[in-house]
C-alpha cells in the first residue's frame, strides 16, 4: 500500500505547498483589506456556548476535508505487524511523545518570551476565544488572559507572544503527517514502518494530545479546560478518523483495492490541500494587518520552529544510530518526529482560540516551513546513508 500511495513522490500541490502558502498570505492579505466582512461572517457561523463561540461550522467543514484524506489513506491492520519492529517504534513514540513536546515549549518560550519578546511587542495582544465551557463576567482573569466584550461576545485578551507560544505548542504535540510517507519514500527508508507509524500516531494522538496539550498550554499560563481539547480531538481527529475507516472498508469491500488505490485516494489528493489553502486565505484576511504592521512576524515564528525540527531530527537520527538501527528504518524514525501533523494543530488551534488568533498563525508558519525543511532532511539521510552500513551493504546486496 505504502508503495502505491508513494510511488510518484510529490505531487504539483504537496511540491510548491510553500509556494501556495505565500500566494495564501497575498490572498488574505488583499481578502482582508477588500471584503473584510466575508472572513468574519463565516468565522461568525458558530455554534454557541455562554455566548462564547466555539466551533465555527464552515470552518470545521473545510478542516474536516483537511483531515478526512489523510485519514482514509491508513490501514490500521498493517499495525498488527508493528510487532516486527519494536525498536524504531519504541523510539519514534519517545521522541514524539516524551521528548518533542518539551523542547518545543522551551524552545518557543525562549525565543518568542524572550529573544523575540521585544521585536513582536511586549505589550502587543491577542484577542482569541473563551476556554470552552467557562463564563466568567467581563474584566475577570484567566490565566495572563482578561476577559473583554467585543461586538456584544466574551473574548479574553492575552500578550500577543503567547498566542503565538499556543500555536507552537499545538505544533509540537501534533507528530507525523501523512507527508511522512512521502519523505520516508524520497529518503528510500522503510515505507512499511512509515506507514505503521502514521497509523499508530493517529491512534495514540486520541490519547496523548488531550492531556499533553492542556497540560504545556496551562505552563505557559494559556490555559484551555481538558473539555475543549477532547472535543477539538473528537471533532478534529477522531470524527475523520472513524470515517476514513469506515469508508475505506466499505470501498474496499464494494469496489476493490485496485479502484480504491488508484481513482478514490487519487481523486482525494488535493482535496487536503485545497481545504488547508482555503482555511489559510481565511486566516490571513484576519491577521493581514499584523503581518502589513510587523512584516518580520513570520520570521519570529519560523525561527524556533525550524530550530526545534532540526533538533528533533538530530535526536532521533542519533538515536537511531546508537541502537544500531538500519538506514531504512533510521530515516523514516528521525522524520516522523521532526515533521509535524499541521492539519490537527491548525484545526485544535482555530477551534480553542479562533480563526484570527495569533495561536493559529503560529501553526500556520509550521505548514510555510514544513517542505522546504523535510526535503532538506531527506537530503542529509541520502548523504548520510553510509553512517549506517549494514542498511547501505544489504541495500547493495539488493541492487
Amino acid at each position: 500500500m505504502a508503495e502505491k500511495i508513494q510511488a510518484k513522490g510529490l505531487g504539483v500541490f504537496e511540491r510548491y505547498l510553500t509556494l501556495w502558502v505565500g500566494l495564501c498570505i497575498v490572498g488574505g492579505i488583499v481578502l482582508g483589506k477588500i471584503a473584510p466582512g466575508i472572513a468574519k461572517s463565516l468565522d461568525g457561523m458558530s455554534i454557541y456556548v455562554n455566548n462564547a463561540p466555539v466551533v465555527s461550522i464552515p470552518i470545521a467543514i473545510c478542516l474536516f476535508f483537511m483531515m478526512y484524506p489523510i485519514m482514509v489513506k491508513i490501514d490500521f491492520a498493517e499495525v498488527l505487524q508493528a510487532g516486527k519492529s519494536i525498536k524504531p517504534v519504541g523510539l519514534t513514540l519517545f521522541v514524539n511523545w516524551a521528548i518533542k513536546p518539551f523542547t518545543m515549549y522551551a524552545i518557543a518560550l525562549l525565543f518568542l518570551g524572550v529573544l523575540f519578546k521585544t521585536f513582536i511587542g511586549a505589550d502587543a495582544v491577542d484577542i482569541v476565544k473563551m476556554p470552552f465551557g467557562l463564563d466568567l463576567p467581563v474584566d475577570a482573569v484567566y490565566g495572563v488572559g482578561k476577559v473583554i466584550e467585543l461586538d456584544g461576545v466574551k473574548m479574553l485578551q492575552v500578550p500577543l507572544w503567547r498566542s503565538y507560544l499556543a500555536g507552537c505548542i499545538l505544533l509540537g504535540i501534533a507528530p507525523c503527517t501523512a507527508m511522512v510517507l512521502v519523505w520516508g519514500y524520497l529518503a528510500k527508508g522503510n515505507d512499511g514502518h512509515t506507514l505503521i507509524m502514521v497509523a499508530i500516531n493517529s491512534l495514540s494522538m486520541l490519547f496523548l494530545y488531550g492531556p499533553l496539550g492542556g497540560f504545556l498550554l496551562g505552563v505557559g499560563r494559556l490555559p484551555v479546560p481538558w473539555q475543549a481539547l477532547v472535543l477539538s480531538i473528537a471533532i478534529y481527529v477522531a470524527l475523520p478518523l472513524v470515517a476514513g475507516f469506515l469508508s475505506r472498508k466499505w470501498l474496499i469491500a464494494y469496489k476493490g483495492r485496485d479502484w480504491f488505490n488508484g481513482k478514490f485516494l487519487h481523486f482525494l489528493t488535493p482535496i487536503t490541500i485545497i481545504a488547508l489553502l482555503i482555511t489559510l486565505v481565511l486566516l490571513f484576511s484576519f491577521k493581514g494587518e499584523t503581518i502589513i504592521s510587523n512584516p518580520l512576524t513570520i520570521f519570529w515564528i519560523a525561527i524556533p520552529l525550524f530550530i526545534q525540527t532540526m533538533l528533533i531530527f538530530v535526536i532521533g537520527y542519533w538515536l537511531s544510530k546508537v541502537w544500531k538501527f538500519k538506514y531504512a528504518d533510521a530515516a523514516p524514525s528521525a522524520m516522523i518526529g521532526a515533521s509535524n501533523h499541521f492539519e490537527v494543530a491548525i484545526a485544535t488551534a482555530t477551534m480553542l482560540f479562533g480563526l484570527s488568533s495569533g495561536a493559529a498563525l503560529a501553526t500556520v508558519v509550521g505548514v510555510l516551513i514544513e517542505v522546504p525543511v523535510m526535503l532538506m532532511l531527506v537530503k542529509i539521510c541520502l548523504k548520510t546513508q553510509n553512517w549506517f552500513e549494514i542498511a547501505t551493504k544489504t541495500q547493495r546486496l539488493k541492487k
